[in-house]
């Protein structure tokens, strides 16, 4: 079965955005996002865009550096696209302020995407941290109580 037009043009960026996230590649990420793509929540004092990422992607590039997206379910509605995908890969540096463990790890990632023409403008997104701290053994220190 083919996708009409505009559903495979959506998948396109979609795959796309988790492409770009995959190789920590901000180049990418500017291909399928708006100049004033939103990404909820924003990493702290970011202003929108796509470069917003940069350091996002430098600390993932050292705590996941093999890190692999798998989109489990894309659907599309109109202008919204839900995507359920899994994360993996080897905790090989810090993570939220925890020490390399060399642990293979993988977590469920959830969000949704609002388009904009053929781009992504918008991006709500949530991460299953617990289940990372259990795959490591230990909280953050910011989380753990004295």
């Amino acid at each position: 079965m083919t996708l009409p037009t505009n559903e495979a043009i959506i998948r396109e960026a979609i795959e796309g955005i988790y492409r770009a996230f995959e190789q920590k590649s901000v180049a990418l990420l500017r291909k399928v996002v708006t100049p004033d793509w939103e990404y909820i929540p924003e990493p702290v004092g970011a202003a929108p865009g796509p470069e917003q990422m940069v350091q996002i992607f430098a600390n993932m590039a050292t705590a996941l550096p093999d890190m692999k997206i798998t989109l489990l379910d894309v659907l599309i509605h109109g202008d919204r696209v839900g995507v359920r995908a899994e994360v993996s890969g080897t905790q090989s540096g810090e993570l939220h302020g925890i020490a390399a463990s060399s642990k293979h790890i993988s977590f469920a990632i959830h969000s949704f995407h609002q388009m904009r023409g053929n781009l992504i403008a918008k991006t709500w997104h949530l991460e299953d941290w617990l289940s990372v701290f259990r795959q490591l053994g230990q909280l953050p220190s910011t989380l753990e109580r004295s």
